[in-house]
């Protein structure tokens, strides 16, 4: 790890930082970032180690990483229901990637932070008038106003009370008995029991019981964490660097620098520039750092990447996230695994079968082909399998809601029947029921 004396958490300011909003108001920023600066940690040391270590496991195919949840986080969404049913969703592919798959799943929820989101123009017309882009609700509002529109630094600390509330939750839902295997039938939503994934769920979820009561009869004991309990942890794009650095802390016990907003970050394609801020911010802390990595990149430079933020080549530091497109995957993966391996990198290889697979449909909705989704994640596979590297995770946009955001699936939604409950903010996410179809289908290939 790069020398502690030399990286400082505000060092990032003397570089290029992309996707920063306009703050009006320098002065009320600092103010801001210096509230958040004395505010708790959201997560421990301890817990990012625990995962670093999982995701080494990972690196090494002895795991799966399983990565998901909402495009763009809302704060009107933060609500104990919705809450509890994209746990609940996250719980029950990680479920049958586990039995199924045969091989243990690190559940990392796409939650609790993941309130800001890059955007291609720093304005935008709407009704022919030219606002500051919304840039989640860490930043500002999505109504068309100006006033709305006007970055404000107090949602940040908004966003971090919201946060809060949301691990509170996840924490009592995984340690408190709901996440127990003794109710894992129980966690089937109303509207996916009756779909063909739901009565497959459902012979899994039979099959789990049967194996809970033999190892009962046979006095093996069963009241104990590993079934009891589940270990989940947060992540988000580390987007907005003020709040990133106003919560960073040194660990106590080893003296350590983390990012204790998550317990894993991710830098996104549009700000993975290796001497930008972004890259500067996040080499000087100990989480476990995610890279988005599109069609279009530069081998060379991505390998300057992994050398920039894993200079140790410690496993479980860094999971690259490719996002090719079910298109250009054939021709864009291969090259880069090729070069990795050769280099000896000890990388987490995840899947994002999500965000280079939009595109608008007829009644003008951004959406994706879940065919284009489940063919994506085949290649990947595939193409690991072919180069001799491991395809380690997946990285989903979803949501434990009955949404009709994507096409296809087992019920076969169709581009007129988008607008029927069409929710998000940002990107068109899975269902339930598409997210369970994804896990069988991963789950077939981990066994593999």
């Amino acid at each position: 790890m790069e020398n502690h004396n030399e990286w400082t958490k505000s060092g990032w300011r003397n570089h290029t930082a992309l996707q920063q909003p306009n703050w009006p108001d320098p002065d009320k920023l600092d103010r801001v970032t210096r509230d958040l600066s004395l505010l708790p940690p959201l997560v421990f040391a301890g817990e990012i180690r625990t995962l670093k270590e999982m995701l080494a496991k990972a690196s090494k195919g002895d795991a799966f990483l399983l990565q998901g949840g909402d495009c763009s986080e809302d704060f009107s969404q933060v609500t104990a229901p919705i809450i509890r049913e994209t746990l609940k969703v996250l719980l029950q592919m990680a479920v049958v990637m586990t039995y199924a798959g045969g091989k243990p799943t690190i559940k990392v929820g796409r939650i609790a932070g993941q309130f800001a989101k890059p955007r291609s123009s720093d304005t935008e017309i709407v009704d022919g008038v030219e606002l500051p882009s919304y840039r989640g609700d860490m930043v500002n509002k999505i109504t068309p106003t100006l006033k709305d529109r006007t970055p404000n630094p107090k949602y940040m600390l908004k966003g971090y009370h919201m946060a809060a509330s949301t691990l509170n939750l996840l924490r009592a839902f995984t340690r408190g008995g709901y996440a127990t295997l003794h109710r894992v039938q129980a966690w089937n939503q109303e509207f996916v029991a009756q779909s063909p994934m739901g009565r497959s769920y459902d012979r899994l979820a039979e099959q789990i019981d049967q194996a809970i009561k033999f190892m009962n009869t046979i006095g093996i004991p069963t009241d104990i964490p590993q079934i009891n309990q589940t270990q989940f942890f947060t992540s988000h794009e580390a987007l907005l660097l003020p709040y990133e650095e106003a919560l960073t802390r040194i660990d106590s016990t080893t003296g350590g620098w983390y990012d204790c907003s998550a317990h894993m970050l991710w830098i996104g394609e549009r700000t993975r520039q290796v001497d930008g801020a972004h890259v500067a911010f996040l080499k000087g802390v100990l989480n476990p750092i995610g890279v988005k990595i599109g069609p279009d990149h530069d081998v060379d430079d991505v390998k300057r990447l992994i050398d920039a933020l894993n200079p140790e080549n410690e496993a479980g530091r860094l999971t690259l996230i490719t996002r090719m497109g079910s298109d250009n995957i054939g021709t864009s993966l291969a090259p880069l695994l090729r070069e990795a391996k050769k280099e000896g990198y000890r990388i987490v290889w995840s899947c994002d079968p999500m965000h280079a697979n939009t595109y608008t449909s007829e009644s003008g909705h951004k959406t994706r082909n879940f065919s284009d989704i489940l063919k994506e994640i085949v290649n990947f596979f595939e193409i690991h399998w072919a180069e001799g590297t491991i395809p380690g995770g997946v990285h989903l946009e979803m949501t434990g809601k009955d949404v009709t955001e994507c096409v296809g699936g087992a019920r076969n939604i169709v581009s007129e029947e988008l607008p029927n409950r069409y929710h998000t903010t940002c990107d068109p996410r899975l269902n339930a029921e598409q997210s369970l179809e994804v896990a069988f289908q991963i789950a077939e290939m981990i066994k593999h």
